[in-house]
């Protein structure tokens, strides 16, 4: 297997220009990695039939030159013994319908000698050569570039597709086009694997049409969406709100619909500065934005009122963006690899002439054309006055003049007619140091991302591999988090070139094809119970007094669970009563020990979920073929805020991890549970690069992304982890702990602001949590109210075992006093909401915690302080085992 020009190829010596008539005028043959597993009973049987797909393949290209019959014998019987009958069926049928008039005269080959025509052109030995360096589990062949699937996806349409190459503009500084470089190294205890077979569910009904259109995506229909990922405004709504790359941001142009923009069909660049936000009222201030600046526009010339914008090689990671005008092969096109933490941004022409603007009052200076080889660099201030370089890059064998610049007013320059090629700009802070940084960088850029990583005991790491065309190490932004966690063997790669983020802190450029971050502290030993960390794992031992209150109370919780209707109509409220449910149950097993109370609670339990997992609730699941996700039908009928929007991909980490959670202890209906964490840890909310969760979906957004409930967040991966556990699936709980110790890191770093916080601005840190957090900005309210004690609130529940991992007592500490030390405030906390603040203060006040659980105020109870996700069983327990109750 090679990789070349972009592309997934065969092999260097059998695919080439020789055989590229037949394969340009060829049919793509795609067929969903989850229909070959189908019929597989092991790998060796995933081999053989793609195998297989491969000879079908193979006979539709011989086809094309135009001799009347494939080249091989595609009976059923002449297909390897070891493939099922039923699918040499499917491949018979297949070809017959394509060769209606094929005879059953040719000899069949097929393995190590393999040998196949095209047009003219003979290769031999091609199966060895593919499968000798692929994991079919592990590998996804998909359209204009590989990507190594080190991601397990859920049934979202793992894809096998063979295609003939098609080149990029790539370039170099001599006079050869390098490759494309991939620097996936996959460690053979890789944690990133699949979870199960990619089946839907017999119960699971398959629904075609959602609502929301794919508007602009150009990857078929097997392909893996992630609704929730930072480029999702590119195929949502009007196409041209922002994108954040960190650091910056990218937004169609459109015409220049919004008032008060400069009119451009090109791709606007924007990065803001500190001293460029807008506040919100107060001291703290409530909220702050980053203004949609048009920094620079890349733009072409013939970009106007038939531009689209199209989408294509949607990864986790990265996508490509589009402008073109019209469909035609050689119609105007413009292309930018988007990729999380690029260095440059990076524009890709084709039979288009380059236009570059900048809004406001125009441009403050353009320098005079410095080449460096084969590449022409200027030097910009944009209409702040803020410094950019920009480097021309040709392509390779294009002669071109691109020092002949021509400006058409303040605003506008172009470039000459001709021009192949891309071009790259960056923002440049740093002078002389910084341009010297780009320099070494130019004519090289990364494509897409993929992810890899290891646990031994304790120790996790995780690794971003970057696929790159150009000839030296790609230049890339990291996060804060990413800086902290840095491999110590990467660190002198760092430079001191630093752009600021919109919420997130300053980003730092590091020279990497491959970024190792490592977290020496998982929490391998947290469990079910109450956890504090970096304390021996000794059971818990409960003062007897402790014990008799408690089961007392656990007895009249457990018959209340038993007796209350779950509310069928939301997925979110039923997941918070089944999981509290379920926590009591383990309080009674594993803390009182009365097998016959859980046994009673658990029948009753089981019951309740099995009107989920059967799929007889109120609004039943369904799988979404549209976006390629399991999502309630609730809003099919109710609209889109239909249980906070989870049919349009809202939340769904929120509401799938209490159900997740709720089969801990049991292990039951397994293929029904990884179904769930498949779709919210893997496919959809969970961002490896940002380290946490987004909450939002299948809506446009002008601020991107956001999350409001960091506690939920956690839960979910807690969930995650320890339903590894139960099940035995070694790698899940690795992973549940890895994202575990990842967002133990990012919360504290973007969303728990404590005083010594240099990520938030110093106006906004004393709130001392960020309420919603967007790309774009940071509100300190939540969607459903803005007093302190739901903005705090939601990000503290559900209090779990991870809690005291996620949440730093120090910083508890300044959040509790600056807000919540107040008999007064906290008489006034209604509902739920105060016996969540409670038990959010055992992390750093055990003793007071445990007394108002056991007490309440003034010897009264009042069991509206309980939240309908918690239980006091569970509070008492959680209060005492942190030191309330000795």
């Amino acid at each position: 297997m090679s990789v070349n020009t972009g592309e997934f190829v065969l092999n260097d010596d059998v695919w080439d220009d020789n055989g590229g008539a037949a394969i340009d005028a060829a049919d793509t043959l795609r067929i969903p990695i989850n229909s070959i597993r189908r019929y597989a009973q092991d790998r060796d049987n995933e081999r053989s039939i793609i195998s297989g797909f491969i000879l079908c393949k193979l006979c539709l290209l011989h086809h094309q030159t135009k001799e009347e019959q494939p080249p091989y014998n595609t009976h059923p019987s002449h297909f390897p013994n070891n493939i099922p009958k039923s699918f040499r069926s499917v491949l018979h049928k297949r070809l017959a319908r394509r060769f209606p008039n094929f005879t059953n005269k040719l000899r069949s080959q097929h393995g190590a000698s393999l040998a196949y025509k095209v047009g003219s052109f003979t290769g031999a030995s091609l199966l060895p050569g593919i499968f000798s360096a692929i994991d079919i589990n592990n590998l996804l062949f998909h359209r204009h570039r590989p990507q190594q699937l080190l991601h397990p996806l859920s049934p979202r349409g793992s894809l096998l597709q063979i295609r003939r190459q098609r080149p990029w503009a790539s370039v170099d500084r001599s006079s050869q086009r390098p490759p494309p470089t991939n620097t996936d190294v996959i460690p053979a205890d890789n944690i990133f694997v699949p979870i199960q077979a990619d089946n839907i569910l017999p119960q699971i009904p398959i629904g075609q049409h959602h609502s929301v259109p794919r508007k602009g995506i150009e990857d078929d229909e097997y392909r893996t969406l992630h609704t929730n990922k930072f480029y999702a405004n590119a195929f949502l709504g009007e196409q041209n709100q922002p994108i954040w790359t960190h650091p910056y941001s990218l937004w169609w142009g459109k015409g220049g619909r919004e008032p008060g923009y400069f009119a451009t069909w090109g791709m606007n660049v924007g990065h803001a500065e500190l001293e460029d936000l807008a506040y919100g009222e107060g001291n703290p201030a409530r909220n702050f934005l980053n203004p949609k600046k048009q920094s620079i526009i890349v733009s072409a010339r013939e970009l106007d009122g038939e531009t689209i914008l199209t989408t294509d090689t949607h990864l986790p990671f990265s996508v490509n963006i589009n402008l073109k005008k019209g469909n035609g092969e050689n119609a105007p096109k413009m292309t930018f690899p988007v990729v999380q933490g690029m260095g440059f941004v990076t524009a890709g022409y084709q039979n288009a002439c380059p236009m570059i603007q900048t809004a406001g009052l125009g441009f403050k200076e353009i320098s005079s054309p410095l080449t460096i080889g084969k590449s022409v660099k200027y030097r910009i201030k944009d209409m702040d006055g803020r410094n950019w370089v920009m480097y021309v890059n040709l392509a390779a064998g294009t002669v071109y003049d691109a020092a002949m610049l021509t400006m058409v007013d303040n605003h506008t320059f172009i470039l000459p007619d001709g021009f192949r090629g891309t071009i790259q700009i960056a923002k440049n802070p740093l002078g002389a140091e910084g341009e010297a940084i780009y320099d070494e960088a130019f004519g090289t850029f990364v494509v897409e991302g993929t992810l890899t990583g290891t646990v031994n005991d304790t120790r996790g790491s995780y690794s971003f591999n970057y696929t790159r065309i150009g000839p030296s190490r790609p230049l890339v932004f990291i996060l804060p988090h990413h800086v902290q966690s840095l491999d110590p063997e990467l660190k002198p790669a760092l430079m001191r070139l630093q752009l600021r983020t919109t919420t997130k802190g300053p980003t730092t450029a590091i020279f990497a094809d491959r970024l190792t971050f490592i977290e020496p502290n998982l929490p391998v030993t947290m469990s079910f119970g109450p956890w504090i960390p970096n304390t021996p794992t000794t059971r818990i031992r409960y003062p007897p007094d402790v014990l008799a209150f408690l089961a007392a109370v656990a007895e009249r919780d457990l018959r209340r669970a038993m007796t209350e209707e779950i509310l069928q109509g939301s997925l979110y409220y039923a997941g918070k009563a089944l999981a509290k449910f379920a926590t009591i149950l383990w309080v009674t097993k594993d803390v009182l020990a009365n097998a016959g109370l859980t046994a009673t609670g658990l029948e009753k339990l089981k019951a309740e979920m099995a009107r989920y997992v059967e799929n007889r609730q109120r609004y039943p699941l369904y799988y979404d073929d549209s976006w390629k996700g399991i999502v309630s039908s609730a809003g099919f009928t109710n609209g889109p805020g239909a249980d906070f929007g989870n049919t349009y991909y809202n939340d769904h980490h929120f509401h799938f991890g209490y159900f997740v959670y709720t089969w801990l202890d049991q292990g039951d209906n397994r293929a029904w549970t990884n179904t769930l964490v498949k779709d919210f840890a893997e496919s959809e909310a969970f961002d490896y690069w940002h380290g946490h969760s987004w909450a939002k979906g299948l809506f446009e957004s002008a601020d991107g992304k956001d999350q409001e409930s960091s506690g939920e967040d956690g839960f979910a991966s807690f969930a995650v982890k320890m339903w590894g556990k139960v099940i035995g699936d070694v790698n899940m709980e690795k992973r549940g702990n890895l994202m575990l110790a990842i967002q133990a890191r990012t919360f504290p770093a973007y969303f728990y602001l404590s005083s010594i916080n240099t990520n938030q601005p110093p106006r906004f840190i004393n709130n001392k949590v960020t309420g919603i957090l967007f790309e774009n900005k940071i509100d300190y309210a939540t969607y459903f109210g803005t007093t302190p004690a739901l903005i705090h609130g939601i990000h503290m529940l559900p209090l779990s075992p991870a809690s005291t991992y996620l949440r730093p007592r120090a910083w508890v500490r300044e959040e509790w006093d600056t807000h919540f030390n107040n008999a007064k405030v906290l008489r006034a906390v209604e509902g739920g909401w105060r016996g969540i603040l409670y038990a959010n203060l055992a992390i750093i006040d055990p003793k007071a915690s445990y007394a108002f659980f056991r007490d309440g105020v003034d010897g009264l109870w009042d069991e509206r302080w309980i939240d309908g996700g918690a239980s006091r069983t569970w509070y008492l327990v959680w209060s005492a085992a942190l030191g309330g109750g000795r």
